[in-house]
Order: structure tokens, then sequence, then C-alpha cells
């Protein structure tokens, strides 16, 4: 794709370095065309690999050292330090970090890719919120741990990224009623499909679980993955149209070198 890198940014977060990549702007062919930051398939190869990972990094925080992890649709959290290997990432679905010059990335192909951060702290974080994280609790741990290391949630903004909306998202009555289980009122969260099967608004229900937790910032960006595959890569998609890979979005967010964040 010719077109520049693709970065949705959150009005929530202000001046701290972020932002929610597309699949514009990237050197993966084929199937997976554009920015695609997944790490298997056919499609993209590691010198394509690399080219994109430099291509995201020099549009939200140049210079910065790329953090992200092998997701497994959990609720553990990692907190970045000075001792990193990319190449034997931990299986994890968030990050969290004080340091500067990090940037924390989380890949997405329809979960919801989450971003915060408490400027005032120097502590920023990124979740990777499927459904089963989300039910999990993924959010509620990155914020747990960004607290542990000198984050308030008084003063976390949080902004949920490009994921899968209700319209494009069915669910059958299995899924429901698992969400139910834990929580009686998730039934808000999900609208009538066809016979036995429901609408699940996953965007939804992570911003009601970042309230519920404290936070009183939230930015919802409302952007479907599934409809705008110009855009956004979207796992389910791919399946529908019996494709044989599906590329993966990244969602980034770090701390500038210097102390100070515009």
């Amino acid at each position: 794709m010719s077109e520049g890198v693709d970065v949705i940014r959150s009005a929530a977060l202000g001046g701290v370095p972020h932002g929610f990549l597309g699949r514009r702007g990237g050197a993966s062919s084929g199937v997976t065309a554009g920015l695609d930051m997944g790490r298997r398939g056919a499609e993209l190869i590691g010198p394509e690999l690399a080219e994109n990972r430099r291509r995201a990094v020099a549009a939200v925080l140049p210079g910065a050292d790329l953090r992200t992890l092998w997701q497994v649709h959990s609720a553990e959290v990692v907190t970045v330090g000075a001792e990193w290997n990319e190449d034997a990432r931990p299986h994890a679905d968030a990050l969290v970090t004080d340091r500067p010059g990090v940037l924390l990335g989380i890949l997405t192909a329809d979960c919801a890719p989450v971003l915060f951060a408490d400027p005032a702290a120097g502590v920023v974080g990124a979740a990777h919120a499927g459904w089963k994280g989300a039910l999990a609790g993924v959010t509620d741990r990155t914020i747990d741990a960004m607290e542990a290391i000198g984050a308030d949630r008084s003063r976390i903004a949080a902004a949920i990224g490009p994921c899968i909306a209700r319209a494009s998202y069915e669910v059958d009555d299995a899924f429901l009623t698992r969400f139910c289980e834990a929580d009686a009122e998730s039934d808000r969260f999900f609208a009538p499909g066809r016979a036995g099967h429901h609408r699940f608004d996953l965007e939804a229900y992570v911003a009601a679980r970042l309230a519920r937790a404290g936070i009183g910032r939230i930015e919802a960006l409302g952007l479907d993955t599934y409809a705008a595959p110009a855009r956004f890569y979207s796992y389910r998609r791919a399946t529908h149209r019996g494709e044989p890979d599906y590329g993966r979005q990244i969602a980034l967010i770090g701390l500038p070198p210097a102390e100070r964040i515009g």
C-alpha cells in the first residue's frame, strides 16, 4: 500500500504519544496487504514484519523500543522494566510501564485494544481485550498494575480503539449465558438476533468495566473493524470470506524520553 500509516488518536489520552494503527501504510502484500503486525502466516515474512514494526514506531514515538506480547486471551499483565527480550516475549495480554522511551504494543483483529495513561505519574498501559480477557478482567488487572508502579486510577484516562461492533458480532445463547452468569446485568450489552443468537457490544462492555473500576475519563472510538476492510484487519471477516489468513493491527502507547508530556 502506498499511503502513509493511518494513526488514530484519542482526545482522552491528550499529548501522551499513542495511536491506534490501521492496515494502511505497510509493507505486507497478498491477503494481509498493509501494516500487518502478525507473526505468523505465509504472507508475512521476516523483512516485511521488521519494516512494518519500524513504520509503526516511527509514526507514534520515533526511536522508541517496541515491546509486545505473545497474546493468549488471558487477564495476565506484564510490567515492562529494563530487562526485555522481544524474541522471547511473555505470554500475557496487557503491559504497563513507567520507563521513558518504551512503546507498548497490543495486536488486534476484532478484539478491543485499550490504551491507558496517567501522565502525572508517568505511567502508561495497553491491554488486549477480547471477550475472554474482558470477562476475566484484563482491564481491571491493567489498572491494578499501573497503580503498583505509581499511577492513581482517579487520574487514569483510557481509550478503546477499533474493534468489532455489535452490528457485526453475532454470538449464541451459550455466550450470552456465560456473561450473565458472571454478572446478571450483562444482558444490556446484547441485542436480539436470529433465533438462538444475539449481537454483542464488546466496546460497551469494556467501557462499562473501566467505569466500574473507577476510570473517570473513557473514550470509545466507535470504529468497527469488521465493516471497514480497507482500513482494518478482521479475523471474523476473513473467516466469513474463507481467506487463508488474517492480518493484525497494532495499538501503541509510550512515554517520550523527555520528562515532560505535552
